[in-house]
């Protein structure tokens, strides 16, 4: 198929797509601990019956997690195979008043699709149905469609689903579509990722809750003390100051930094923080959040002295940094730093490595091109992502020779992660062409 019979295609298939993309979204499929993941295994359903409909080969497998999906279609004589990556998984969708509407009913406003899971990963499976669908019997190469089940958890069983159907899989080249385009009009190829792990801190000063009054002063609360020992975390000016950690220089590309307030939502008055280019420390530097605290709540405080405390802490690493390593440095600083003596714990609580991509490959050529060609001769921008997919080490790992590709539907107002997670739909239909113009340049 030509150019033009691409274009039309991916036109006609839009309507389609979109639906089933819509119906992906009511499944609340979230794979974290605590949660119903009885959706995750209605969703997996749901990718599959999406699969067969592109006259795939279609197995709901899993390795002790959540389910994954693979869909196949062998290799014409002497064609490559290309694997495409997404996860059907989705993040929790944190505090529902912050939502301008359902997260699990996708609405469509000002030209883009609101829902959770409607750009991260949905939206990349969903680009994936559309360039098989718009070639149809023409498709000029073999597709393995693979459609994780619990990557916004962590990946754990990723590996192992890999090892067992390593043979199944087994590519030429891999098309990951769970990453981000430098902005609205401008695609990009994701060249490195951050690593990240999680860690529950506890901190412990008391066997119970005593009288503030009567103990307050010499005897230390929980919570004040992991407030403390939080903090050391920073310098004043923001950075991170964990021995340890690996720190790059970053590419020669950033932003201004109205842009960045923009694109995060940042209040007025609240000032970035750290040092160097903004890109460098979003793409090459570690960066550590507080993403959780168990605490008493402000509306049932009593007067008392909190004897324990916990907070999660999200720590990226920088490419070329090692995840085990990286952990053992956040929990040595934790103690060396650990106030008034207290009661200490640190424990991991999941983790995904850092990685760095090869485009020296000669099939870049195509992806350029059909990037080129999707956005109308705009060239694609090469960037690290500060974002994580665990992913893309696992296939490095089990398929060493397969060319990767990292590329994603998100824009910088997607908001994936948080409330109001959006899908441009005009540039999700320049993703599906640009995907359907790269399987018919393999071939």
């Amino acid at each position: 198929m030509n150019q033009q019979d691409l274009t039309a295609a991916i036109d006609r298939e839009m309507p389609g797509v979109r639906a089933d993309l819509e119906r992906l979204v009511r499944v609340p499929g979230i794979a974290f601990p605590g949660f119903d993941h009885s959706h995750v295994d209605r969703s997996a359903d749901a990718v599959a019956e999406v699969l067969r409909s592109c006259g795939l080969d279609v197995e709901i497998v899993r390795a002790g997690g959540q389910p994954a999906v693979i869909g196949r279609r062998p290799a014409p004589p002497g064609a490559p195979t290309v694997l495409l990556y997404a996860h059907h998984d989705v993040q929790p969708v944190g505090d529902l008043e912050l939502w301008e509407s359902d997260p699990f009913e996708p609405v469509e406003r000002d030209g883009r699709l609101y829902g959770r899971g409607a750009a991260d990963d949905k939206a990349g499976l969903m680009a994936h149905v559309a360039a098989i669908r718009a070639l149809g019997d023409s498709l000029p190469v073999g597709v393995v469609v693979f459609v994780e089940g619990e990557e916004e958890a962590g990946s754990d069983s990723l590996d192992e689903l890999l090892r067992q159907h390593r043979d199944k899989l087994r590519p030429d080249l891999v098309v990951i579509v769970d990453s981000a385009n430098w902005d609205v009009g401008v695609p990009a190829l994701t060249t490195s990722l951050r690593g990240v792990f999680n860690c529950v801190v506890e901190v412990r000063t008391l066997e119970s809750a005593i009288h503030s009054g009567l103990f307050g002063g010499p005897v230390p609360d929980a919570l004040t003390a992991l407030a403390r020992l939080l903090a050391t975390m920073h310098d004043d000016t923001g950075d991170v100051v964990v021995e340890g950690l690996v720190t790059n220089d970053g590419p020669d590309l950033d932003i201004p930094e109205e842009r960045l307030r923009a694109e995060a939502g940042m209040l007025d008055g609240v000032r970035l923080i750290g040092s160097g280019p903004v890109v460098g420390r979003i793409s090459a530097k570690p960066a550590i959040s507080v993403i959780g605290l168990d605490a008493p709540s402000t509306r049932e405080a009593a007067n008392a002295l909190v004897p324990v405390a916990r907070a999660k802490v999200s720590v990226r690493i920088a490419p070329g940094d090692d995840t085990e390593k990286a952990f053992e440095a956040v929990k040595a600083h934790f103690e060396v730093h650990r106030p008034w003596g207290v009661s200490l714990t640190v424990e991991p609580a999941g983790s995904g490595p850092p990685c760095v991509i090869d485009t020296s490959s000669p099939h870049y050529e195509v992806v350029r091109e059909a990037l080129r060609t999707a956005w109308d001769g705009v060239d694609a921008v090469d960037i690290g992502l500060g974002g994580s997919v665990p992913a893309i080490a696992a296939f490095q790992t089990v398929f060493p020779d397969a060319t990767i590709v990292v590329t994603g539907v998100e824009d910088p107002h997607t908001r994936a992660h948080g409330p109001n997670e959006s899908l441009h739909l005009g540039e999700f239909r320049r993703v599906c062409l640009a995907e359907a113009l790269l399987l018919a340049g393999l071939g």
